[in-house]
């Protein structure tokens, strides 16, 4: 669902009816067998093609500066960057590059794919969409109307502590970081991904001041919730949990809220663990986010084709840290209309929902 079905048929036939495309010429990649190409990319023979394909159309249309390295060579350097964080031995005598000369090549194909944003991260607007993605939603966890999860993900930075702003990338767990809102679906498809901010943002002023966040509370999307953590308010389309739920109704609801709102934290931990760079993203300067921002739009997107090449998960030593929660809203500051439409559909779908609704097995979150 991460992007409509006819938008990813419009993709393959310009592909492959684009008279001038080089998708049957000998790539770079064709040097690795099939275990080393997943190695050094974790991306599967397929996958990486489409995406040297659809690079490749979005490079014709883009001014960019020439560069030595052919583009095969150039994504190839990016996509080993994306899976490791720096770039690898191999790959830097390959193409006869150092580290500090990939860093314009990796800012230059970072900027192309997260441009790609459009065709490939989709928020659903039709109003058959919409419903598919309730409906899978509610099958899920049992709660109705949810288009997507929604959460603040954070992404480790090194920032100079002798710079003023370097306060304003300490997050409220105490490291540097840069912030993105992002929004899935059930399935671990990214939907929409806005904004690169200062780590200490707070959770409700990156829903309030994004595109998506105005759009939902105008009324634009319908009568939706996205699923929120307890660093949101509660709103008409911010479903959060109760922060104390007094009965078994309200206890069952908090269970069904964290069954959806941990499909997040796989997500991330997914994409973290494909693309080691977001565990890293380097040196960063309040003047320079739009790069960062781009490397995690483009992470993104490539997350969104893997999945649907059906590129399998990585098995990664070392825990991923849990999905940043921020600090608890307090009950006073919901809206009281909010607060009534919750407990509207917490009698209406979790008042006498047996507790074999929920298996106990379900309710426990997997370690990921």
């Amino acid at each position: 669902m991460a992007f409509a079905f006819p938008v990813w048929l419009a993709v393959q036939e310009e592909l492959l009816g684009n008279g001038d495309s080089d998708s049957g010429s000998v790539s770079c990649f064709d040097e690795f067998d099939d275990e080393a190409l997943f190695r050094m990319f974790h991306l599967n023979r397929p996958c990486i093609a489409f995406i040297l394909d659809a690079t490749r159309i979005r490079m014709k249309t883009a001014a960019l500066k020439k560069s030595t390295l052919s583009l095969d060579e150039m994504v190839m350097v990016t996509l080993n960057y994306y899976a490791h964080g720096a770039s690898s031995t191999s790959i830097l005598q390959r193409v006869g590059q150092t580290q500090s000369d990939c860093l314009a090549i990796i800012s230059i194909i970072s900027g192309v794919i997260a441009g790609m944003s459009d065709q490939f991260i989709s928020f659903p607007l039709a109003h058959d969409a919409k419903c598919k993605v309730a409906f899978k939603t509610e099958k899920l966890c049992g709660i109705p109307n949810v288009l997507g999860v929604l959460a603040a993900a954070h992404f480790r930075i090194r920032a100079s502590p002798y710079e003023d702003t370097f306060r304003s990338f300490v997050n409220s767990w105490g490291y540097t970081s840069v912030v993105s809102q992002i929004i899935c679906d059930s399935d671990g498809n990214v939907l929409s991904v806005e904004k690169c901010c200062l780590g200490r943002t707070f959770e409700q002023e990156l829903w309030e001041s994004s595109f998506k966040g105005r759009e939902m509370e105008e009324e634009i999307h319908g009568p939706y919730w996205v699923i929120g953590g307890k660093g949101y308010n509660l709103s008409k389309h911010v479903l959060t949990p109760l922060s104390e739920p007094a009965n078994d109704s309200e206890t069952r609801f908090n269970e069904a809220h964290t069954k959806i709102h941990d499909v997040m934290q796989t997500t991330l931990c997914c994409m973290k663990k494909r693309f080691r760079c977001l565990m890293q993203l380097g040196f960063a300067q309040e003047s320079s986010l739009n790069k960062k921002s781009n490397i995690i739009k483009a992470c993104s997107v490539l997350h969104n084709i893997a999945k649907k090449f059906s590129v399998p998960p990585l098995s990664v030593a070392g825990k991923i840290e849990p999905l940043h929660q921020g600090k608890a809203r307090s009950e006073p500051e919901i809206n009281p209309e909010a607060l009534k439409a919750r407990q509207e559909l917490i009698k209406a779908k979790f008042l006498n929902v047996s507790s074999s609704r929920i298996p106990q097995s379900e309710r426990i979150t997997e370690n990921v």
